[in-house]
């Protein structure tokens, strides 16, 4: 008799890896079999303080005997104590809560346009990644994110990501705003030059056009600070969060300046589930534990360790051709397969990412030991040896 092959339910949309997780703590998981993984992907830098932390977890489960939801039509607690926090350790005045990145960038576009009433258009950047809604995919300046579903959302520009001479149109035709990866993610992983940030934000200055920085994945302190932009000396005029923020709750945010974030009135803009106080608890644990305590500055710390070994095996193996990144962001460029790597790293019991096809992601948490890292180099060289040409 014939096995008959299940076939799940579960729209194609993602490649998933033969793998399937039920717990996890601090920097592993483990998969159904009992396996342990060292997880050095942070659920795409949404796990910033490890897995289940305990102060996040005694937040949640205190909120879970009292109320999960409630409509924003009232006042949330938790929300509005999260928006202070917020505020109050960034150059920021407002807040607009929702569920996602991509939320909080259409949030971001939505208001530039509100805003900026005789101007319409928003300039982005090639290879960059804004999330997956129409006006998100929109502004991602990657085609191959972009195809099948023309028409687009028309008001959109791509320019050439970190070249100088390019800025230069943004003086002949004036956009409504610029929206800006201060390391691109998922285009492989590339800092924004600090000469092409100053350039792009001194013709903004100048211009009236307003800086939207997409922190997405680079907030809540992945970078080596809470905010990536604090690193080059900028003062935007909106930044939009999700990941990191609520330690894998879902929920995105848009900060605004005061004047900026004026645009919006009631009827602007909403969210049915963003912010309800189940995710704003676990966001408030979350930046609380991130500003009242030295895990950043630690994070910081166990960085220049993990890139000084990674500079060691680059030594080692010269199909890896560049190592780039911030923080606990890093990218290593190399010669073969990037998804090739992952799959060898996970018969080593480590999970990685890719970003693009060359391109191997590292985010590990921020709470990652030492001993991790080690443990890190000792499966990741395995994982190398085994699948490099």
């Amino acid at each position: 008799m014939e096995t008959e092959t299940i076939v799940s339910p579960l729209m194609q949309t993602y490649n998933r890896f033969p793998i399937s997780l039920t717990k996890g703590e601090g920097s592993y998981v483990w998969d159904v079999e009992g396996n342990r993984y060292l997880d050095f992907t942070a659920g795409i830098a949404t796990c910033n303080l490890g897995h289940v932390p305990k102060t996040v977890k005694e937040a949640v489960e205190n909120q879970l005997e009292k109320l999960w939801h409630c409509s924003n039509l009232y006042h949330i607690k938790a929300q509005e104590q999260l928006a202070v926090i917020l505020t109050e350790n960034s150059c920021l005045d407002r807040v607009f809560f929702c569920n996602s990145g991509a939320e909080a960038n259409e949030a971001a576009i939505k208001l530039v346009r509100k805003f900026q009433k005789d101007r319409s258009n928003i300039v982005t950047f090639q290879q960059s990644f804004h999330g997956r809604t129409m006006a998100a995919l929109t502004a991602t300046g990657q085609e191959k994110i972009q195809t099948g579903f023309a028409p687009l959302v028309p008001g959109f520009t791509h320019l050439p990501y970190n070249d100088l001479a390019s800025l230069e149109v943004l003086k002949d035709d004036p956009p409504a705003a610029v929206m800006v990866e201060l390391v691109q993610g998922e285009g492989g992983v590339i800092p924004a030059d600090q000469s092409w940030i100053d350039k792009l934000v001194q013709i903004c200055e100048d211009q009236q056009i307003l800086v939207v920085i997409d922190e997405v994945q680079t907030g809540m302190g992945r970078t080596g600070s809470l905010f990536a932009y604090e690193q080059y000396g900028l003062k935007p005029d909106i930044v939009t969060l999700a990941k990191g923020l609520g330690s894998g709750f879902p929920i995105g945010a848009m900060l605004a300046g005061k004047m900026v974030a004026s645009a919006f009135q009631p009827g602007s803009h909403g969210s049915t589930f963003g912010g309800n106080p189940l995710a704003s608890t676990a966001a408030l644990a979350t930046v609380e534990e991130l500003t009242n305590t030295p895990v950043i500055k630690s994070a910081a710390e166990k960085s220049l360790l993990l890139i000084t070994c990674l500079n060691e095996l680059k030594q080692e193996f010269p199909q890896i051709k560049k190592l780039r990144g911030r923080g606990l962001l890093i990218g290593l460029e190399i010669e073969g397969s990037a998804l090739e790597i992952v799959k060898g790293a996970i018969q080593e019991k480590l999970l990685i990412l890719t970003a693009g096809p060359n391109v191997i992601r590292i985010l590990p948490p921020l709470t990652i030991t030492e001993d991790d890292i080690l443990l890190f180099m000792k499966k990741f060289r395995l994982a190398l040896a085994n699948t490099l040409p």
